[in-house]
C-alpha cells in the first residue's frame, strides 16, 4: 500500500462524525458489476464500485463519478437505494469507522470494467454467483434492489 493510501485509511479511523458514500450497483443484461477492492480496509472483498461524496456533489453525481473513476464504466442513474450504515468498532467499544453509504440502481451504458488501484478484480454477476463470493455486509440486499428497479435491461 502507498503512502497516500495508508494517510487516507488512517484519517478515516476513529471518525469525528459518520462520512458519506454513494455507491453504483450497474445493472447490465441481468447481471450486477461487482468490484474486489483494492485498499484497506476490506482488500479482496466484493461490493459495489463507489467512493466518497464531494462538496458540491449529488449523491448520483458522486456514484457516477466513483463508478467511472474506478472501472471505466458510464451508466445512467435509475433509482436511489436503501441507505446502508457501516459501523464498526474497536475491542474498547470506540468507534473505529463510521460511513453512511447510499446505493444506486443504475443502468449500464458504455465502457467495459477495468481493474485498477481501487478494484482489483471486475465481475458481472448474478445474486446466486454474488452469493459464493466473500462480499461487504448488506450487499445481497442492494443487489436485489436493483435487479428489482431496473430488471434484465441493458
Amino acid at each position: 500500500m502507498s503512502d497516500a493510501s495508508e494517510d487516507a485509511v488512517w484519517r478515516r479511523r476513529y471518525p469525528l462524525r459518520p462520512f458519506l458514500a454513494a455507491s453504483a450497483a450497474v445493472v447490465r443484461g441481468g447481471r450486477v458489476l461487482l468490484a474486489a477492492r483494492g485498499q484497506a480496509p476490506m482488500r479482496g472483498v466484493y461490493t459495489l464500485p463507489g467512493g466518497q461524496v464531494e462538496a458540491g456533489e449529488t449523491l448520483a453525481e458522486a456514484a457516477l463519478r466513483e463508478l467511472h473513476e474506478e472501472v471505466g464504466v458510464v451508466a445512467e442513474v435509475v433509482a436511489g437505494l436503501t441507505p446502508l450504515e457501516v459501523i464498526e468498532r474497536d475491542a474498547e467499544g470506540a468507534v473505529l469507522h463510521h460511513f453512511v453509504i447510499h446505493p444506486h440502481a443504475v443502468r449500464w451504458r458504455s465502457g467495459e470494467p477495468t481493474t485498477g488501484p481501487e478494484a482489483l478484480d471486475l465481475r458481472w454477476v448474478t445474486p446466486a454467483e454474488a452469493r459464493e463470493l466473500p462480499t461487504t455486509r448488506g450487499l445481497h440486499a442492494v443487489i436485489a434492489q436493483a435487479l428489482a428497479v431496473v430488471g434484465d435491461e441493458a
